[in-house]
Parts: C-alpha cells; sequence; structure tokens
C-alpha cells in the first residue's frame, strides 16, 4: 500500500506538539508492515537549518492562491532512520520565518500559508509516477487536501483512484478564517455552506477536511466518542456525529527508542521493571543536584511536566500544593511554560514551600527525562486530553499517572481498586470531577498505595510491562486504510 502522509509538522524536523511526534514516528512504523510511505512538510526555515541532508529535486511549480500564484519549489530528504521519503515544500514568503504558527499571536496570513501549502501538496502528489493509495492528512492546515483531490484533481490519474483519511489531534484548534480566505482556496463559492466549509459565517478549514475526507480517525477511541457531542466538538460536534460511521479512535504510540529507560542517555542509570528502585534512586540524587539539594529528599516525588494553561488543570494542581505541601507527605516538581497567570500562580506557592515544591519555568528535554525517570507519581488532572503522551512516557518509566478520566487517560490508564489489582490490569490512579479535591482524593489514595512496598512494586511493574509503541497504532491505522480503500466514495458534485 503506497501512503502519502501530509502535515504541518513533523519530528525531527520541526515541532510544536504532539502532533509532530506522531507524524514523525508514524512512518517507520508503517514501513515496518509493508507501506511505502512518504511524507511532506513545509520547508520552514527552521527545517533550514538544522543541518538535514536535504537536495532539490529541481521540480517546481506554480499554485494559484486567488488572483496571485506563488512558486512552489520542491525539496527532498529521508525520515532519519527510516526509508520514508520526505518532500518539502518550500516557499520563503510563507515559510521563511521564526516560528511556525507565530508567537503570542498567529500569523495573519496563516490561511493563506496552509492553503498555499494543501494545495501544493495536491499537486505534488498529482506528479508523481506511482499513485497513492492513502492521502493521509493531519489537522486543519491540511484540511483542504480531501477536499482539492474531490472537486478538482477527481480526474487526475494518480490521484482519482486514491482515498483520504483526516487525522484530528485537537479538536479546539480548528483553522477559523475570515470568509473572503475562501477565495483564496480556488474552489466554487457555492461550497461555502453550513453544510461544508462555512461556519458561523467564517471558513473553517477542519470542518472542511471532515466532511470532504473518506474516513476521519483521532487519537484514541474516547476522544472519538466526546468529540461526538458538546463541548468536545467545539461546535463541530453535528458533522463528526453525521460521520460517525467513518470515524476511528486510535492511541497514539510513543517512540520507545527515545523514551526508554534501559537505553535513555540523559538519566544516570539505566534500569528496568526489575530494578526500578535503583534506577530511581539514583535519578533522584542527580535531579537533587541538579536543583541545587544537597540530597534526594526521602518523600515521594510528585511531577507535572508539560504546558502551564488551564486545559491541563494547573489551577487545580497549585491549589492542590497549597493545601498538601505542608503536610509533609510527598515533595512537588513543576516542569514546564505557559500562560504569564498560571506561571505567576505556581511562583508564588512554590515560594511558600521551598523545600517541597521545585519550580522549573521553561523546557529543557534532557530535564523531561530526568523527572520521569526520578519521580514516583505523575499528575495530569486535564480539562480535556485527546490523547495525551506524557502517561504513556511515564508507565514506561514506572511514574505512576494520576489522571483525570477524560479522553485517551480514559483508554490508557486503569484505576487502582482492588479488583483491578486482583486482575493485574491496574496501572494509575483516575477521577472523574475536573476540581483540585477530586484530584487530591487521587493522589492521597495513590500516596496510600505507596506505603505498601509490595502493591507499589507490583503496580510498578506492571505499568512498566505495557506495550505503547508505535507497532500496535500503526497496525490499526493500516486496517483503516485498507477499510477506507475499500469503501466507494461519495460522489461530490
Amino acid at each position: 500500500m503506497r501512503v502519502l502522509q501530509v502535515a504541518s509538522e513533523a519530528t525531527p524536523f520541526a515541532k510544536t506538539g504532539g502532533l509532530a511526534d506522531v507524524v514523525g514516528c508514524l512512518p517507520d512504523a508503517l514501513s515496518r508492515l509493508g507501506c511505502d510511505v512518504t511524507l511532506v512538510i513545509p520547508a520552514y526555515r527552521e527545517v533550514l537549518s538544522k543541518g538535514f541532508e536535504i537536495e532539490h529535486t529541481g521540480l517546481s511549480f506554480e499554485v494559484p492562491l486567488g488572483t496571485r500564484r506563488l512558486q512552489a519549489q520542491i525539496l527532498r530528504g529521508r525520515l532519519p532512520g527510516c526509508s520514508a521519503m520526505v518532500f518539502l515544500i518550500a516557499n520563503d514568503e510563507c515559510f521563511d520565518r521564526p516560528t511556525l504558527y507565530g508567537g503570542a499571536e498567529d500569523y495573519p496570513d496563516n490561511a493563506e500559508r496552509f492553503i498555499f501549502f494543501s494545495r501544493a501538496a495536491i499537486e505534488l502528489a498529482a506528479r508523481q509516477d506511482r499513485p497513492f493509495d492513502i492521502i493521509h492528512c493531519h489537522d486543519w492546515q491540511t484540511g483542504l487536501v480531501s477536499a482539492y483531490q474531490k472537486l478538482l484533481y477527481r480526474s487526475s490519474p494518480m490521484l482519482s483512484q486514491s482515498r483520504t483519511v483526516l487525522t484530528i489531534h485537537n479538536m479546539a484548534y480548528q483553522g477559523l478564517f475570515w470568509h473572503w480566505d475562501m477565495l483564496l482556496t480556488g474552489l466554487d463559492w457555492k461550497y461555502f455552506n453550513w453544510q461544508q466549509m462555512e461556519f458561523y459565517g467564517q471558513l473553517n478549514l477542519l470542518k472542511t477536511g471532515l466532511v470532504f475526507s473518506d474516513a476521519i480517525s483521532t487519537v484514541s477511541p474516547n476522544y472519538a466518542r466526546e468529540i461526538q457531542k458538546a463541548p468536545g466538538g467545539h461546535g463541530l460536534e453535528g458533522v463528526l456525529a453525521s460521520r460517525s460511521d467513518v470515524l476511528r479512535g486510535i492511541v497514539n504510540g510513543i517512540d520507545t527508542t527515545v523514551w526508554n529507560p534501559g537505553s535513555d542517555p540523559h538519566i544516570p542509570r539505566l534500569y528496568s521493571a526489575h530494578d526500578f528502585d535503583a534506577g530511581k534512586y539514583a535519578a533522584r540524587v542527580a535531579l537533587a543536584a541538579r536543583l541545587g539539594h544537597a540530597a534526594p529528599d526521602a518523600r515521594p516525588l510528585v511531577a507535572f511536566v508539560g504546558r502551564l494553561v488551564e486545559q491541563k488543570g494547573v489551577e487545580f494542581i497549585v491549589e492542590l500544593m497549597s493545601r498538601m505541601a505542608g503536610s509533609g507527605r510527598a515533595h512537588f516538581i513543576v516542569l514546564g511554560t505557559g500562560s504569564r497567570s498560571s506561571e505567576e500562580a505556581l511562583q508564588r506557592v512554590a515560594a511558600s514551600f521551598p523545600g517541597t515544591i521545585d519550580l522549573i519555568i521553561g523546557f529543557d528535554e534532557t530535564l523531561a527525562h530526568l523527572v520521569q525517570a526520578a519521580a514516583d507519581m505523575m499528575l495530569m488532572p486535564s480539562l480535556y486530553e485527546p490523547c495525551g503522551l506524557t502517561q504513556l512516557y511515564a508507565l514506561r518509566y514506572g511514574t505512576i499517572p494520576i489522571v483525570r478520566a477524560t479522553g485517551g487517560l480514559v483508554d490508557t490508564i486503569v484505576d487502582t481498586t482492588p479488583e483491578t489489582l486482583h486482575n493485574k490490569t491496574a496501572n494509575g490512579f483516575s477521577f472523574t470531577a475536573f476540581d483540585s479535591l477530586a484530584l487530591e482524593h487521587a493522589l492521597t489514595r495513590a500516596l496510600d498505595a505507596h506505603r505498601n512496598r509490595e502493591l507499589w512494586s507490583g503496580l510498578v511493574q506492571q505499568a512498566m510491562g505495557q506495550d505503547w509503541s508505535w507497532d500496535a497504532s500503526a497496525r490499526e491505522y493500516l486496517q483503516l486504510f485498507r477499510e477506507t480503500q475499500a469503501r466507494t466514495p461519495a460522489t461530490v458534485r
């Protein structure tokens, strides 16, 4: 099966979030299953400055963008450690910028940039010497690709038999733009209607992809259910419910070559499920030294690693630490960056308990690995979480997740109860209510369990023994591709 992956970012080339991790890992996993995978991403300044082996193909063509025509130059490279070819679409006007999407505010011409990218990607696919069976698109930045394939390229010899799949990584980001940006797409105004591309008077690129794709996936089965009703659908729940027959939830995998306590170069002592105590203690010593402490705290280490924003439940972590930091039951560490209000609230509570709370504002890859290895528990009290990767990294490192039961956290974390302990399915602690008291109750249960060394050791070994690699997820994607390829696509007029 020949698969084209189209995305706005991919590790290790360019990354702002989990989307890049998925797109950077999935091609390799699909290749191991026998797929011929090609990836298309923009040639951002960041990509071209990293020293990857990238060559000019000599191919360039003009892309219509409203009344203008922009030049697309096609570069080529390889996904490191993988057989997948990578095409990079270059245009300095669109992509020679300091960041991918903008800084504190999005670039005002993001509609133009990603309409250009989508049209260039589909034109590139049409110019190949062999057809693609599946065109797999990711998020709003590529939502137009499916529409172009159905409406403008359905007679192309290379694309007429292709099927399109759109993966939603986060429904909160939809690519909403001024209605006059519809002119840039080159599509007939008749498609700017409430059933296809229009959303309360605006152009909605994610909705466009949902409507025109042959199949839709998202990053966990529970999130697939949540987005078919309010508030999870963020206004598009009706569109998703109407396409429930082609909507699938597939849990993301993790790169187990990068996140592996048995080979991680960022931690002082490698370890497995059989000697995790020694490995975690060595990591605690190294972390304490990094933070300027004379010795590691003997209390359980409770961590949060992630974006410091409302979605992640940071306000509840602040309230939790305000109440519990003085109890002597745990030591807390927070690593991340985010909104100014969240950072300032954390700074205030950390200053009140200097011997019990460590706060690191910013992001450091080495430190993130070290915290995962050193910590006993990982907090994830998210308002919503399409899939979540932090809890999967935590399981890999024997750090027990404490999560709110939402999105992919439901699909990956099994609450510790007498029954799940007996069945050997427990791997964390979960709660339902979105408030700090529910979080505190779950953490208290975890701290009580931690006092029982036999119970805790069994829980850690159970967590570390689970397989969250990309291999299982790729098999589900391949099944989705086969089912999609076998269906007769709906006719669009």
